[in-house]
């Protein structure tokens, strides 16, 4: 069987001498899954942008069909022609029997065309909690919009993040959908706590709902710690990162790193005491699993399914004030520390393993072919 996963900005991720900008969480998903069905006997492609790679070029198994350049076409017309005359043409290059597309975009519903028109079957994945609500999508223009919820509801499977965003595709499309859990990358060390020389981490894209200012403000009331804050400029929010950037040269107890490449930004994770979010909402962040791999405590305000509060994985803080309190405590008392750290570990080795994660995806993969095939 072959499965092509739709991602126009995951080539980065799988060939870093192509990465040139930051990269999401749904880019390394979509990735750590190819690798994971080329281990499994899958034929895996990818479509993605034009990075000026050659076509159907190979990384680790994965044959990856480009698209277009990001700033190519003309405003307006560039909507037809190339991004979906060049999508069209990559999908029928990738000839595969599923495709997989997550996140909200148009291109899910060019997908869903495509699928329909050539008797091939399609998995969709909901990345963000906006994802499920038409009020809250993150989609600019409404005829993108339609195109989404258009593919949405053609496709043959859908899976989401946790049960919150379940409940809520369904209270919004009337739409059934699986949660399928998230892979994440096995550290290449595991640091004690004595070895870890970054007391609290911060990483994110810089973009409005990450509230990055909220990680300024926290470096402002805690003096005595130090905050490693890890983000590059997203299109449409350089004003956002050159003011944040300016905000953090006024605090000596606060490191702007500016982006980190995705294939370094791991030697952080494994130095880190405490890991901090201060986004206003989320799908599912993969720095959470980065870091509870690592042993690191997260301290968010946003709690998917109230996860780290039940398990124990740091905390979910309601105010700066009570996140400023918590990362104090957590940093000095060693023994509350190493009793969380345990806690991401045991939870990550039971619920996180690959065999057990992957089965909603295979499931999925499996399914849209019967549906199809009928």
């Amino acid at each position: 069987m072959k499965v092509c996963f739709v991602g126009l900005e995951n080539l980065p991720v799988l060939a870093p001498e192509y990465n040139r900008h930051g990269i999401g969480g749904e880019e390394v998903q979509q990735t750590l899954l190819a690798k994971a069905l080329v281990a499994r006997g899958y034929q895996v492609c990818i479509v993605v942008g034009d990075y000026g790679q050659p076509d159907a070029e190979t990384w680790q198994g994965i044959t990856a069909y480009k698209t277009y350049r990001a700033e190519a076409g003309l405003p307006v017309l560039r909507f037809a022609y190339p991004r979906w005359t060049a999508t069209w043409a990559a999908l029928m290059r990738a000839d595969a029997d599923v495709y997989y597309t997550s996140s909200a975009a148009m291109r899910v519903g060019l997908v869903a065309m495509f699928c329909r028109r050539h008797g091939r079957g399609l998995v969709h994945r909901l990345a963000h909690d906006t994802d499920a609500d038409p009020e809250k999508l993150l989609i600019r223009y409404t005829r993108d919009k339609k195109l989404y919820e258009y593919g949405l509801r053609r496709a043959d499977s859908v899976l989401c993040q946790h049960s919150g965003q379940q409940r809520t595709l369904f209270a919004n499309y009337g739409l059934t959908s699986v949660v399928a859990d998230m892979l994440v990358d096995p550290p290449d060390r595991q640091l004690d706590r004595d070895q870890r020389d970054l007391e609290i981490l911060w990483v994110n894209n810089l973009r409005d709902f990450k509230r990055p200012e909220l990680a300024i403000e926290l470096a402002r009331r805690m003096p005595s710690r130090q905050i490693h804050m890890v983000g590059g400029p997203q299109p449409g929010y350089s004003e956002l990162y050159s003011k944040i950037e300016s905000a953090a040269k006024e605090l000596p107890n606060l490191t702007f790193r500016g982006r980190v490449p995705y294939h370094a930004v791991g030697d952080l994770y494994d130095r880190a005491k405490i890991f901090v979010n201060t986004s206003q909402t989320e799908g599912f962040p993969n720095s959470f699993l980065q870091s509870w791999r690592r042993g690191v405590p997260v301290v968010s305000f946003f709690d998917p399914d109230g996860l780290i509060k039940r398990e124990g994985l740091g905390a979910s803080p309601q105010s700066i004030d009570e996140m400023a309190h918590v990362i104090d405590r957590l940093v000095a008392d060693e023994t509350e520390w190493r009793k969380a750290s345990e806690r991401c570990r045991s939870y990550m080795n039971r619920v996180h393993g690959d065999d057990v994660v992957l089965k909603p995806y295979l499931a999925a993969i499996e399914d849209a072919v019967r549906r199809r095939k009928k």
